[in-house]
Formats: C-alpha cells, sequence, structure tokens
C-alpha cells in the first residue's frame, strides 16, 4: 500500500433525532487494541447510554469489525462500517453512543441516523491521506539553491531544515511515487552536479 486515507485527529459530533440523542465519536488509532481500549473508553464515558455502536477499520490484517450493542441486527453497526468504507478510510475507530428519547425510529431510522452520527464524526475528526514519502537532502552551492528551493515544492516536496554552512544542505520529504523523477531533474538541471540523498522513507501527511 503506498497510500492510505485515515482520520486526522480525535474528534466528536452530536445531534437529536426524534428526541434521541446521537453522539459521534472518531480517533485514529493502528491496533486492535488501541481500537477496543477507544471503544471501552466511550462505553465506561457513556455508561448510562442506552446504545454504544463500534466500528473499526485496520490496515493491519485487513481487520474489519462493528456491533449493533443490543439494537436491532444490521441497523446500526453495518452503516458505522459502510461510513468509513464508502470514505476509504482505515486505521481509525468510530463510536455512535445513542440515548433513546421515546420515540421508536423503524429500522430506516435508525440506519440513517447511525450513518449520520457516524458521518459527522467522520467530518469533525477530518481526512488526511498519508503515502510513503522519502526522507531525502541535497547540498549544493549558494548560487544552485535558489533554483533547488522552487524545484522541491513545485514536485509538492515539503522542506523540514534547511543548514546553512560552506555549502547549503536542504531537508525535505517527498512521494516515493515521483523520488526518481525529481532526482533525475535534478541532475539535469545542475548538469551532474547535484542528486538527492536518501535518508529514510516513512508514511507522512500529503495534504
Amino acid at each position: 500500500m503506498q497510500s492510505y486515507k485515515t482520520i486526522r485527529k480525535a474528534a466528536s459530533a452530536e445531534f437529536v433525532e426524534k428526541h434521541s440523542r446521537f453522539i459521534g465519536y472518531i480517533a485514529p488509532v493502528t491496533t486492535a487494541e488501541e481500537a477496543n481500549e477507544f471503544i471501552a473508553s466511550i462505553k465506561s464515558k457513556h455508561w448510562d447510554a442506552t446504545h454504544n455502536v463500534p466500528a473499526y477499520i485496520l490496515r493491519q490484517d485487513n481487520a474489519k469489525r462493528y456491533s449493533d450493542d443490543g439494537e436491532p441486527q444490521g441497523t446500526a453497526g453495518v452503516p458505522v462500517l459502510s461510513v468509513l468504507e464508502k470514505a476509504e478510510l482505515v486505521d481509525c475507530v468510530c463510536v455512535v453512543t445513542r440515548y433513546f428519547g421515546g420515540t421508536l425510529l423503524g429500522t430506516g431510522g435508525l440506519v440513517r441516523a447511525y450513518s449520520h452520527g457516524a458521518s459527522i464524526a467522520v467530518e469533525a475528526g477530518g481526512i488526511v491521506t498519508r503515502a510513503i514519502c522519502k526522507k531525502l537532502s541535497v547540498t549544493c552551492d549558494y548560487g544552485f539553491y535558489g533554483k533547488l528551493s522552487p524545484m522541491i515544492l513545485e514536485a509538492g516536496g515539503v522542506i523540514e531544515d534547511t543548514l546553512f554552512e560552506d555549502s547549503v544542505t536542504v531537508l525535505f520529504r517527498l512521494s516515493s511515487s515521483v523520488a526518481d523523477t525529481f532526482n533525475a531533474k535534478l541532475i539535469d538541471a545542475s548538469n551532474g552536479r547535484y542528486a538527492v540523498t536518501v535518508n529514510g522513507e516513512e508514511f507522512t501527511d500529503i495534504d
């Protein structure tokens, strides 16, 4: 997997439907243990709620889990999971809490309510794309430095640090998918004087 979408930050949002209060919670996680800890924390916080409906999707082992937590089968957990799937999210967990308000919503109403609870939680948390990026550096003279920075930015790179000494060293990250193309352009633009040094690789936010 060269890139994936996940939740930027833990967040929550709520709404009321026919006197029932729904609170959607979402958070980024990377393991089933982290997901289950988050679910447990919400259940502990809302121990008096009528339902706490969880769902999560992980990159690890392509794991997907959900529960209706006492709601009629297929009306709660599946809709929450479907919101995550349609947004193509992984490494995140969502819990939609419901305080029953005395009015039955019916099967269709429950599906819509739990879907909406998950959707507003996703919106509150924000979606971020993470891709494998190479951690790169280029050391050049001061004359070429004026060309180098615009080249990095034009390629979608993010400059993390610049060291000004006898020469200039620019430390930056760049999507792995364009790193080779960037290096070829750099070699060509500098008439073979400069090339990138690869210092590592990691998943990082690219938007």
